[in-house]
């Protein structure tokens, strides 16, 4: 695991010094960080490389995850889904079961600390069951919730706003709430398996290792099989951007394990891509990070046609890779791709056509627009931007009323 010393290379010891000095100020608080799984998705991602470097800086930051069995991840897949604007009909029995995984959550589990971060709406209604003490709870959605469902938000709603504040991607997700909100985005961490550098060998082998031939331009997809990152809308895509150039589609992901969904997902998009020899459909496991890697460093367009997104770290993990990336205009990627300098937004599968062909004749275009998203991520998206971030919101939390630039 890098420690903060790592990263000077990157960011430079001003930024460094700058985390040291944030950290003093809460230095021993005690953080708890509540999510519903350690395996798989961006939450437990960026979880997994931003706690120890919070340990690093002094903080004692624990991390927490809500048990249930499928039944409770069923429910909290539609609630996900239906904050995100899905018209789904949850009846009220489920709602209760799911308020009940959260109170016996909440009695068997010791949350004490100076700080509680709850991650999305699985843990959400913690906070009623657990004694608040003199404990700040935050409330961080990853979501988008810009439109959600009116009557799901209305029962969520009073849960979330018991919190003393809200997390939130940007600033289109923000919601009318009795309390400070702020805005944080996600990040990567350029020394991590994902997104390090990688020698020519390790790419071929993982190349070599799912029998993909570098004889043809490579669009890839890399996300879990989600409707919401419309995996079948990509193949079509493809299909229209094949017509005109000989090309080989990537689509590569997985499953989270608060995802029920994931695996019916997968089986459909198996079937829309009919055995088409130029289509590979990677089920990637846990832990399959320098794949993913290499996949991305080996694409020669790397598109994210989501329909809805909270943020798109696979975006950002492109970006970083100085590839050109096609996004769809949703939620957080319109933070990260704007159009003509360092990628393009779409909203449609003939925009998304249209864009590739444009790259894929155009390779110095591609060039250039990669060389300028990698220097955009370098200068907002890195994990060292979430650390300051998460810093000045602990001093923030237990000051409210001093300026933390004269602290």
């Amino acid at each position: 695991m890098a420690r903060l010393k790592d990263y000077e290379d990157i960011v430079g010891k001003k930024n460094l010094n700058q985390l040291k000095s944030l950290a003093f100020l809460s230095k021993g608080k005690k953080v708890i960080m509540v999510n519903s799984t350690k395996d798989g998705g961006g939450v437990a991602e960026i979880l997994h490389r931003l706690i120890p470097l919070l340990n690093e800086l002094g903080i004692n930051c624990q991390w927490k995850t809500i048990y249930g069995n499928n039944g409770f991840f069923n429910i909290t897949k539609d609630i996900h889904n239906s904050l995100q604007g899905k018209k789904l009909d949850i009846k009220n029995e489920l709602l209760e079961k799911y308020l009940k995984v959260n109170k016996e959550y909440a009695q068997n589990v010791n949350l004490d600390a100076d700080i509680v971060i709850i991650h999305d709406p699985q843990p959400l209604p913690l906070i009623k069951y657990y004694p608040r003490n003199n404990t700040k709870w935050v409330w961080r959605c990853h979501i988008d919730v810009s439109k959600p469902d009116l009557f799901l938000w209305k029962f969520l709603k009073k849960y979330v706003e018991m919190y003393d504040a809200s997390i939130f991607s940007i600033s289109k997700f923000a919601k009318s709430l009795p309390y400070p909100q702020y805005l944080i985005a996600p990040s990567i961490d350029p020394l991590s398996n994902k997104n390090r550098d990688l020698s020519k060998n390790e790419i071929e082998n993982v190349l070599d290792t799912y029998r993909i031939k570098k004889d043809k331009p490579i669009i890839l997809q890399v996300s879990r099989f989600d409707k919401f990152k419309d995996p079948l809308g990509v193949i079509k895509a493809y299909r229209l951007v094949k017509k005109e150039i000989n090309c080989k589609l990537i689509l590569a992901g997985g499953t989270a394990s608060d995802d029920p969904e994931g695996e019916e997902i997968f089986k459909e998009v198996k079937n829309e891509s009919k055995d088409d020899p130029d289509i590979h459909i990677l089920f990637l496991k846990s832990k399959s990070d320098i794949v993913i890697n290499a996949l991305q460093r080996s694409a020669d367009v790397v598109i994210q046609k989501s329909i809805k997104e909270g943020f798109g770290l696979v975006v950002t993990e492109s970006m970083w890779k100085e590839k050109a990336v096609i996004g769809g205009e949703v939620g957080g990627i319109t933070i990260q791709l704007y159009n003509n300098l360092n990628g393009f937004l779409v909203n449609s599968i003939e925009g998304a056509a249209f864009r590739v062909r444009y790259l894929l004749n155009r390779p110095d275009v591609s060039k250039n627009l990669g060389k300028q998203a990698k220097k955009f991520v370098t200068k907002n998206f890195l994990i060292t931007r979430h650390l300051r971030d998460y810093l000045a919101l602990f001093y923030i939390l237990e000051n409210p009323n001093k300026n933390i630039i004269y602290a």
